[in-house]
């Protein structure tokens, strides 16, 4: 809406019509990048969900909480990332001027290192909390970056394919990690190999996310104002 296009733009092309075979072929099914960042997106959800969905049940069994003490403290996890995910998009299209893959790197970093603090803090409900809290506000940044970047790798008629494969990959894999593989690795090996997994996620999503980052330097490069 700024008025801000490749050069190469060309809106004939851009509002042309394809059809379902040439979308999924052409732009989706051949589109490497956007299967890169459809990985990621399944590491991200793994770690997002699997915090949340796990909190209540590591709080009360490894950090002495009570039950009602754990309750508070989970919701306190999406709450924090309202202002986390409006920071992300400020930031990408302020600081980055409209990258996306720097923000989703710098925010899964910090969000491994507050994963770090609530995996091994211990007798410390303080620094527990906030490092709960930390990971809602950076983790929800990339949730959301991720199908911003999605469509931004496709043309404008392609957008909601390819939002829908990243989407697929969320919440049917990640979903399905964070919750039937990470119970398994709890039951079988406790709860240092949980977190161990979700710190190699965030790890996981920044390199297939930083597959795309000279993508979006290249059409940086290329921005030019059209005149209306």
């Amino acid at each position: 809406y700024n008025n801000d296009y490749p050069k190469s733009y060309d809106a004939k092309t851009q509002e042309q019509e394809f059809s379902a075979k040439e979308i999924f072929f052409k732009y989706i099914f051949n589109n490497r990048l956007l299967w890169f960042i459809a990985i990621a997106n399944a590491f991200v959800y793994l770690v997002r969900n699997g915090i949340i969905n796990w909190a209540p049940t590591f709080l009360q069994e490894a950090k002495s909480y009570t039950q009602s003490e754990a309750a508070w403290a989970s919701g306190g996890y999406e709450l924090a990332a309202i202002p986390g995910t409006l920071l992300c998009g400020i930031m990408s299209d302020k600081l980055f001027k409209g990258r996306r893959a720097p923000v989703t790197i710098i925010y899964m970093l910090f969000t491994l290192v507050a994963v770090f603090f609530y995996w091994k803090t211990s007798d410390n409900h303080l620094v527990q909390n906030i490092s709960l809290w930390a990971i809602g506000f950076f983790i929800y940044g990339p949730v959301m970056l991720i199908g911003v970047q999605a469509i931004d790798l496709v043309p404008k008629k392609a957008a909601g394919t390819a939002a829908g494969l990243t989407g697929l990959f969320g919440y049917f894999i990640g979903d399905l990690l964070a919750n039937a593989a990470l119970g398994s690795l709890v039951d079988d090996y406790g709860w240092d190999a949980c977190f161990l997994t979700i710190a190699i996620s965030c790890l996981l999503a920044v390199f297939f996310t930083a597959f795309t980052w000279n993508r979006e330097k290249k059409n940086l490069s290329n921005l030019t104002p059209l005149s209306h």
